[in-house]
């Protein structure tokens, strides 16, 4: 038995509006054959950098072949390109605005393609909801086998944003920042525990400490470790360094927003 083609969504759009809804009928009138997979719709209004990373962390959990695509499109109606990327097993369709960032930089091959091809979009379309007009119907109809090179020509000059990136001062410390905040108030930072364990094979007998605000996030394994209010650090189910509060929220008891500092000393 033949798999179903599987197409992924993320978006900003939320859940209030019927926009999600629609651009699923739209794919499922093309191909009836599709599973149509939720990742989330719950992207902070058009913040390119979130989604970048929630993809990210989402896409290598699905099958080879999957079709994700992605609508975070400050620039809807503008000049900015439509675009399909193909990377070694994935596929993703979204606007050229530096979405795709993340995934541009943690594949081996690459090709990204200006979507030109017209009669793959709905036939009316309007310039506030490319989601529905240009991205699903494309999304709809790559699930139905057609080549990618019908969809229009390769481009080198795709939108690529500066992803934040650990820093190292010195050879035992690494300097951070938080880039994402969760529902429970939990903030991942950039820094993956594989590079806090790179550092830490140059002296085995260094122990880390996290620091945020000048203050110690001690460092646990799991969140019922500890029981009072404290701010504490883990290594989360992505393999990001976490800060956390245990039944509360590190977010908002701590005043913790994207962009704050966080460090990283083995001594």
């Amino acid at each position: 038995m033949d798999k179903r083609p599987i197409i992924t969504l993320t978006t900003d759009f939320g859940y209030k509006d019927p926009f999600v809804g629609i651009m699923k009928g739209v794919m499922l009138k093309i191909n009836p054959s599709i599973d149509i997979i939720d990742i989330t719709h719950g992207i902070t209004p058009q913040n390119i950098l979130e989604a970048s990373f929630m993809i990210e962390m989402s896409f290598a959990y699905f099958p080879v072949k999957t079709i994700h695509v992605v609508v975070i499109d400050p620039g809807v109606g503008s000049v900015r390109r439509p675009i399909l990327v193909i990377t070694d097993h994935h596929y993703f369709i979204g606007p050229d605005n530096g979405v795709f960032s993340r995934i541009y930089n943690s594949t081996e091959s690459l090709n990204v393609i200006q979507i030109t091809a017209e009669h793959y979009f709905m036939p009316n379309r309007s310039s506030t909801f490319h989601g529905r007009d240009i991205f699903a119907p494309v999304a709809a109809w790559l699930s139905k086998d057609i080549n990618v090179s019908r969809f229009g020509e390769p481009v080198a000059d795709y939108v690529s944003l500066q992803v934040p990136v650990p820093l190292m001062p010195t050879s035992n410390v690494i300097e951070g920042e938080v880039i994402y905040t969760d529902r429970f108030g939990n903030a991942t930072t950039n820094i993956k525990v594989e590079k806090i364990d790179d550092v830490a094979k140059n002296n085995p007998e260094a122990k880390p400490k996290v620091l945020f605000k000048n203050k110690e996030a001690p460092i646990k394994y799991h969140y019922s470790q500890v029981s009072d209010k404290g701010i504490y650090s883990l290594t989360n189910s992505f393999g990001y360094l976490e800060l956390f509060v245990y039944k509360g929220s590190a977010s908002s008891d701590y005043g913790i927003v994207v962009g704050e500092k966080v460090t990283v000393i083995l001594a």
